[in-house]
C-alpha cells in the first residue's frame, strides 16, 4: 500500500512542535486517556496527500478572508458523480455548505412551515431526530424492519413507513448508504420509498454522506435522484468529502437539487442563518475529489480488513448480534440480550474502557454503534478488552 493506514495517530492534544494552542480532538479528548474512542464518525488516519498539500499552500497564501466556490470545484464533482455515479450533474445545481447536520435544518426551514411534520425512519444518525425539534416542527418517526435471524440485514418496512405518513407529513429525511446500519438499499426498497414519497407529495432530503465508502466488492452507489428522475422537483441530494476522505472538521459540504425552484427555496433561507463557505474546506473538497481516488481505493482495503476482525469478535461474543455493515465504517450491534443491562453503552465505557456510540441516540436504546474506522492495532486493543467483558457477561 502506497499510503500508511497502521501508524497510529496522536489525537487526544496534539500540537505544534514546541508550540501553543493545542489542537484539541472531539474524539479523542471527551474521555480519560485510559479510554479507547470508537464512537463519534471521523476515522484515525491521514487525510490524502494531494488534500495535504493543496492546505499548506492556502495557508502559505496568508489571507483568508471571504472566498467564493471555485468553478474549479463544481466541475470536479461533476466529474466524480459522473464516472462514480453515473449521475450527470451540473455545476448550477450545487449549493456548497457548511456541513449535512446545518443542510438537514436549512432544508426543514426552507421546504415546510411550523406544525408540519419531519419524518425519519430509526435508527437513524441523531441529528435527524433533532431536527423537528429544533425547527419549530412536527416530529415523526418510523421504524426500520429488525432483523429476523441472527446476521440478517436490516430492511426498510415500507408498510410501518406508510402508516406513519399523516396529512401533516410534509418532509422525509432519508440516510442511503444507512448510518447506522451500514445498509445498501436494495432497488426494491428504495423503489417503494420514491412511489410512497411521490403518492403523498412528500418532500425529499437523501443524505448520501457515506456514498463513497461501499465495503461490498461489487457495490456501486447510485443516488435517489439518478435511479428516479421524476422525484427531481421535490428531492435534495447531500453530499460531503467529510466521511470518505476524513476532512468532518473543515465542515465542507454540497447539496444537489437539479430543480430551480426548490434550490432557490433552499438558497433563500441560507441567506444570514448559515456562515460563509469554508476556504480551506473548499480547497480540500477539491483535491479530494479530484486527486484523492488512490487513497480512497487503499482506504477501503483496510476497512475491509478491520470489517473482517470485527466479524470474526462479534462471533465469539455470546449474545450479541450484528449484521456486517455493507458501507461505512460504523458497525450496529444489538446488546439487549448480552447481559449488560439496559445501558450497555456505559457499560463497556465503565468495566472495558471503550466508548461506542448510545444506541438510545438513535431511536433504540440496547444497541451499539463502533467506529472501525482505525488503525488495526488500536481495532485489536479495543476489540481485546471487549471480548474479555462480554465473554463474561455472556
Amino acid at each position: 500500500m502506497q499510503h500508511d493506514f497502521a501508524t497510529p495517530i496522536e489525537r487526544r492534544h496534539p500540537r505544534a512542535q514546541g508550540q501553543t494552542p493545542e489542537w484539541p480532538s472531539m474524539k479523542w479528548g471527551r474521555y480519560t486517556p485510559d479510554v479507547l474512542p470508537l464512537w463519534v464518525a471521523d476515522m484515525d488516519f491521514v487525510s490524502p496527500p494531494a488534500v495535504m498539500k493543496v492546505l499548506h499552500d492556502r495557508t502559505e497564501h496568508g489571507v483568508f478572508g471571504y472566498g467564493g466556490v471555485p468553478n474549479s470545484l463544481r466541475d470536479t464533482l461533476c466529474a466524480w458523480s459522473l464516472k462514480h455515479y453515473a449521475w450527470n450533474i451540473e455545476p448550477d445545481w450545487q449549493l456548497w455548505l457548511p456541513g449535512v447536520v446545518p443542510a438537514l435544518h436549512i432544508a426543514s426551514l426552507a421546504l415546510t412551515e411550523p406544525g408540519e411534520g419531519v419524518l425519519t425512519v430509526t435508527p437513524i444518525y441523531p441529528p435527524f431526530l433533532k431536527v423537528a425539534d429544533n425547527t419549530g416542527r412536527l416530529k415523526q418517526t418510523a421504524s426500520l424492519a429488525a432483523p429476523i435471524t441472527s446476521g440478517a440485514p436490516w430492511r426498510l418496512d415500507l408498510e410501518a413507513l406508510g402508516e406513519a405518513i399523516t396529512p401533516a407529513t410534509r418532509l422525509l429525511l432519508w440516510c442511503h448508504p444507512h448510518n447506522p446500519t451500514g445498509r445498501i438499499w436494495d432497488e426494491q426498497e428504495l423503489a417503494g420509498l420514491a412511489e410512497l414519497v411521490c403518492r403523498h407529495d412528500l418532500l425529499l432530503v437523501s443524505d448520501e454522506l457515506h456514498c463513497d465508502l461501499l465495503l461490498e466488492e461489487d457495490a456501486r452507489h447510485r443516488p435517489l435522484a439518478a435511479m428516479f428522475p421524476a422525484l427531481a422537483s421535490r428531492l435534495v441530494t447531500l453530499w460531503a468529502p467529510s466521511k470518505t476522505f476524513n476532512l468532518a472538521g473543515l465542515t465542507t459540504a454540497c447539496a444537489v437539487i437539479s430543480d430551480d425552484k426548490l434550490r432557490a427555496r433552499f438558497a433563500a433561507k441560507c441567506r444570514g442563518l448559515m456562515p460563509e463557505t469554508n476556504v480551506l474546506g473548499l480547497v480540500a473538497a477539491e483535491a479530494a475529489y479530484g486527486q484523492g481516488e488512490s487513497w480512497r481505493q487503499e482506504l477501503l482495503e483496510t476497512l475491509r480488513k478491520n470489517r473482517a476482525r470485527l466479524v470474526e469478535a462479534v462471533s465469539c461474543w455470546p449474545g450479541v448480534e450484528m449484521h456486517p455493515p455493507e458501507s461505512t465504517y460504523l458497525a450496529w450491534l444489538d446488546l439487549r440480550r448480552a447481559g449488560l443491562g439496559k445501558n450497555p453503552q456505559k457499560i463497556l465505557l465503565e468495566e472495558a474502557r471503550v466508548a461506542l456510540s448510545d444506541g438510545a441516540d438513535f431511536g433504540w436504546p440496547g444497541f451499539v454503534r463502533l467506529n472501525f474506522g482505525t488503525t488495526p492495532d488500536q481495532l485489536n486493543e479495543a476489540l481485546d478488552r471487549l471480548d474479555v467483558l462480554l465473554n463474561t457477561a455472556g
